[in-house]
């Protein structure tokens, strides 16, 4: 193993340590020494590839946000050829996937969003920028769903994008009050009835 190929492997450990401690533990009471003893690596070494906490978190979550593109890049609804189906699908596939611990599917940018919003400006910057994005994602399926079944509709695909983000990170809040995913997975079945609701009911011949 070359140096660069080492140097890229232990950066990603921390950066998979980081993802596993500040969802478990929230991002204020994530410590330094928290993020090495799960990544199974050094504090020279963390030093070595971030010059603070607030640095490791912005990389995290650029970290966090690429894995959830490829996600939902290779989920199965991307195959339907229906921009409805696959609208519907992509909540469907949302509630596939409430599955472990809540670590293990809830929202990292929700979390530190909501922690970081007026002391980490970079932080909440960062967050903003990839749960925008995401809902730029779905608002071109809603937009092509929206010319082909509801073109008189009073909404913008923008702002029904950036609602399902806010039903779904609303939905992870819950998951952690009630120490379960059932009351996420009841929202989301929630959210996909409300869009079923804003297109044309029939959908044949289209």
């Amino acid at each position: 193993m070359d140096t660069s190929e080492s140097h890229h492997q232990s950066k990603t450990k921390f950066l998979d340590a980081a993802l596993r401690v500040i969802r478990t533990k929230g991002y204020t009471a994530t410590r330094i020494d928290d993020v090495c003893a799960e990544a199974g690596l050094t504090k020279g070494s963390f030093f070595h590839h971030f010059k603070s906490k607030e640095e490791l978190a912005i990389a995290a979550a650029d970290h966090f946000a690429a894995m959830a593109d490829r996600l939902f890049a290779s989920a199965p609804y991307q195959r339907a050829a229906d921009p409805l189906e696959r609208l519907l699908g992509y909540v469907d596939f949302r509630i596939a996937i409430l599955r472990g611990t809540l670590p293990d599917y809830t929202c990292l940018l929700g979390m530190m969003v909501q922690e970081a919003y007026d002391t980490y400006p970079e932080i909440r910057a960062t967050c903003d920028r990839h749960l925008s994005a995401h809902a730029g994602m779905l608002a071109r399926d809603i937009a092509e769903a929206r010319q082909r079944y509801a073109p008189d509709a009073p909404w913008t695909p923008e702002s029904l994008g950036l609602f399902m983000q806010t039903v779904i990170q609303g939905a992870f809040i819950l998951a952690k009050a009630k120490q379960g995913p059932e009351v996420a997975a009841e929202s989301l079945r929630h959210l996909r009835r409300y869009l079923e609701t804003q297109f044309t009911p029939s959908r044949k011949g289209a």
